[in-house]
């Protein structure tokens, strides 16, 4: 008979419902747990009858409770009707007969001496906002930190999650895209050189260790419940979770009851800011770090753009501007609005130098492709609106190809617009935006942008 109680398994599954088929621990252990107590086992689906003997289906991870999201079959593990979850599908499929995992013993004890290596210097308005959020979070209240693309979001949250961490609390901050984790974890382990950290996306592997500070796609959250002391919210604004309302539920079954969830976005929504009003604070700055204006996108005309290029030749207007960029050194993001015009584009920009790649969201080597942008080993990408945020690029020059199209909303325009002029060494850059028509997101977006300009006091 093995030990009843492996700390690992405890540093694990502490704050996680987990599929049970999926842990990196053996049958034995995770069997010797339940038989102590110490795991909870809980069916993946749980079903109830209801009017006119129907079936109503929830899942206990995900706690999705649409019913066109599941789907009923014969199944051939349990010899009988078995329905899944198609809503968190790709975590790793829950069905009726799955059996989901949760601690149910002693809980960690995380420890309290961390270092904060970060050795800048916040603007007043930056520090103003810190110690609003400091104080929000020890109050348990949620919080909005509103700041314009390069506003040093990312800083503002470092005194208040170190004071977290010098508690012994555990920390998650949680974005909608892969992206925005990718270009914080390093920012992160450079700031809390003593800290646990993890960062949780799709495709990263299970280990056993104990993170105090969680970095993680929204999505990921669907496997935590009461797990965080608190959670800080990064591009709330952006797809899918402001489009989806289990995501939505799934970051406030993830902090601890009564703990608060942040929010950090340049664009939040109207929804947002309208709650945030009613149940929490607001911290706003419209002015950047390095006190420079946010770039004003100027308009060019690009007549029928995808005829060109489905022709096989690109409109001159963009040939001239890659070139320009490319003659200067100058990094470049060039954003389409669909992937099939812009894969179609790749091979005649590769004409003008064969180092330049395209991107989306399911592209194998995105992640190789944008740190090698980073590296300055190749001069420029095209890319959807994946990276309308997310991604720092020193100097680099932005153009969108199709602005006229209803994925560049407003709050999309004025995310890609914030990759330009992000340093305090290049605080100027490029943002153009070829279009066939001017439309209202366009004239909306420069609107906005030229007001917070005007609103922001150089510091």
């Amino acid at each position: 008979m093995i030990d009843t109680f492996d700390p690992a398994v405890r540093d694990f599954l502490t704050g996680r419902i987990w599929l049970r088929l999926h842990t990196p621990f053996s049958t034995e252990t995770i069997d010797a747990h339940i038989l102590s107590q110490h795991i909870k086992p809980l069916p993946g689906i749980t079903s109830i009858k209801t009017f006119a003997n129907r079936a109503h289906h929830f899942c206990n991870r995900c706690e999705n409770d649409n019913q066109s999201r599941f789907t009923t079959f014969d199944c051939a593990k349990c010899n009988g009707p078995c329905t899944y979850c198609r809503h968190c599908l790709k975590m790793g499929r829950v069905s009726t007969c799955t059996e989901l995992i949760t601690w149910n013993g002693e809980l960690p004890t995380y420890l309290t001496t961390h270092s904060l290596a970060w050795q800048g210097i916040l603007t007043p308005r930056q520090q103003q906002a810190s110690d609003e959020l400091t104080n929000s979070t020890t109050k348990g209240i949620p919080h909005l930190i509103h700041a314009v693309c390069g506003a040093g979001k990312t800083e503002i949250l470092f005194a208040p999650i170190h004071k977290l961490l010098l508690e012994g609390k555990r920390v998650c901050i949680a974005a909608p895209r892969v992206d925005v984790i990718l270009e914080l974890e390093p920012r992160l382990c450079t700031a809390f050189p003593q800290t646990a950290i993890a960062a949780l996306y799709g495709g990263t592997e299970s280990t056993t260790a104990a993170p105090q500070l969680i970095l993680a796609t929204t999505h990921q959250l669907y496997r935590f419940r009461h797990a965080f002391d608190a959670i800080f919210v990064d591009e709330a604004d952006a797809f899918p979770y402001t489009a989806d309302e289990t995501l939505r539920r799934a970051v406030q079954k993830a902090v601890k009851p009564n703990a608060p969830v942040h929010f950090v976005t340049a664009t939040p929504s109207d929804k947002l800011l309208a709650d945030m009003k009613k149940v929490g604070r607001i911290s706003t700055i419209n002015r950047r770090y390095h006190g420079y204006p946010l770039p004003v996108p100027r308009y060019s005309a690009l007549w029928n753009y995808a005829k060109h290029i489905q022709k096989g030749r690109l409109p001159k207007k963009l040939v001239d501007w890659t070139a320009q960029c490319l003659k200067q050194q100058q990094p470049f993001l060039i954003f389409f609005h669909n992937i099939a015009l812009m894969e179609e584009a790749e091979p005649l920009f590769k004409q003008l130098d064969t180092r330049i790649h395209a991107v989306h969201a399911s592209h194998p080597n995105r992640k190789e492709h944008v740190q090698a942008l980073r590296n300055k080993a190749i001069p420029g990408l095209l890319t959807t609106t994946i990276l309308e945020r997310g991604i720092t690029i020193s100097n680099v020059q932005v153009a969108v190809v199709g602005a006229e199209q209803l994925i560049f909303n407003k709050g999309a325009l004025i995310q890609i617009g914030g990759r330009v002029g992000r340093s305090a060494q290049c605080p100027t850059g490029d943002f153009v935006l070829f279009h066939h028509g001017i439309t209202y997101a366009m004239d909306a977006a420069k609107n906005d942008i030229i007001q917070l300009n005007k609103g922001g006091v150089r510091i």
